[in-house]
């Protein structure tokens, strides 16, 4: 299978961190030792040397011609939510939409799929300090503030700074699975998959444990015990935390509760199943610790918008189109 072919925009002014996010992620992506699941690629307006916001110039070889040859292009955080896209820009853009290619904004990048036009009539999300001046200048975008991505045919747009990373994810888990995913996430050591309508702005975004805490270890147990009834008594106890403790500190380091917490490995793990076997629904709901196949249908629904046998049904034709 050959790679997705990447082009990622630069341009003066953007940021480092998101402008190297797709190279973090995407190329850390293999199929196998040697087999990278996607080739990266950056390009400019004007090919030629690019300030970026720390100082640090970069050469970009590539002019925009380089977006109808990528499969997947990602526009990094503009510099100005106040200032438009070149016409140049947004013009290569909306072609290479007319064309199908999936466009994914990160952050304040979706500023610039909006000049382009590509937003109108869809969802689409941007960094929470920037959502009023989002709303005011696409007025016919449905503007969902407070997710971390959000995928409206094949335009993808994320929130801000870390939520890129997990766009990123997200877009391996899509395209290739979700043990791609995984094992990305372990190589980057962040948690594997963040839906992306968890809210944006939470205590603690990702888990965040002190060094002396045995939350890691009781977290770890519980995903291995998904199949059983895991309820707060239950993991206090395995916690040797009293039930008050337990919840304080679990909420502490999580940003959640313990059963929406739950609900959301449950359905990770019930996605790795749909993907990788065979099995019968009924099967993979008792699996997965849900019980019945109503209650996976329900989490399904609240999570991902689709039903587990959809679900199945499009990982496996992008499969077998070769996405």
């Amino acid at each position: 299978m050959s790679p997705v072919h990447v082009a990622v925009l630069a341009f003066d002014g953007v940021s480092l961190f998101h402008l190297t996010v797709p190279e973090t992620v995407l190329g850390t992506s293999f199929a196998s030792p040697g087999c990278p699941l996607y080739k990266i690629d950056y390009c400019a307006v004007t090919p030629g040397m690019v300030c970026t916001d720390t100082g640090l110039q970069i050469r970009v070889p590539d002019g925009l011609n380089a977006l109808a040859q990528a499969d997947l292009i990602i526009v990094p955080a503009w510099e100005d939510t106040e200032a438009r896209a070149p016409d140049a820009l947004t013009e290569a853009l909306r072609e290479a939409h007319s064309r199908g290619k999936l466009i994914v904004g990160l952050c304040l990048g979706a500023f610039v799929l909006g000049d382009a036009g590509l937003l109108d009539g869809r969802q689409a999300t941007t960094h929470w300090v920037a959502r009023e001046a989002f709303a005011r200048r696409f007025p016919t975008t449905n503007f969902r503030p407070d997710v971390l991505y959000v995928a409206d045919g094949n335009i993808v747009t994320s929130a801000g700074t870390v939520a890129a990373i997990d766009c990123c994810l997200n877009l391996v888990r899509e395209r290739h699975g979700a043990d791609a995913a995984n094992r990305t996430a372990r190589m980057l050591v962040t948690p594997p998959h963040r839906q992306g309508g968890q809210a944006q702005y939470i205590e603690q975004p990702v888990p965040h444990f002190p060094c002396e805490s045995r939350l890691p270890g009781v977290l770890e147990w519980a995903l291995e015990h998904l199949s059983e009834s895991l309820t707060v008594d239950v993991l206090a106890d395995v916690a040797h935390m009293s039930r008050r403790s337990f919840t304080r500190r679990f909420r502490e380091a999580t940003g959640t509760t313990l059963t929406k917490w739950l609900n959301a490995q449950r359905v990770v793990r019930a996605q790795q199943l749909l993907e990788t076997t065979e099995l019968p629904i009924e099967h993979i709901a008792h699996e997965v610790g849900f019980g019945t196949p109503l209650s996976m249908r329900q989490q399904f629904a609240a999570q991902l918008g689709t039903s587990p046998s959809d679900y199945r049904r499009t990982f496996c034709n992008t499969r077998r189109a070769g996405l």
